[in-house]
């Protein structure tokens, strides 16, 4: 479960990528705002999965 963790976790970056860029585009803050909260949570959660792999010596 863990590369489909990894795989759903960067798919969530990258989406949080296409929407700043959508909200950058158009000129929509909040678009721009969700981005890049998207973006941190995915960061943040492909960071934890790191530290999991780390702890497991994988």
């Amino acid at each position: 479960m863990g590369d489909e963790d990894k795989a759903q976790h960067k798919a969530e970056e990258l989406k949080g990528q296409a929407k700043e860029k959508a909200g950058d585009v158009t000129g929509n803050e909040q678009w721009q705002a969700e981005g890049k909260a998207d973006q941190a949570k995915g960061g943040f959660k492909q960071a934890v999965e790191k530290v999991k792999d780390a702890v497991k010596g994988r």
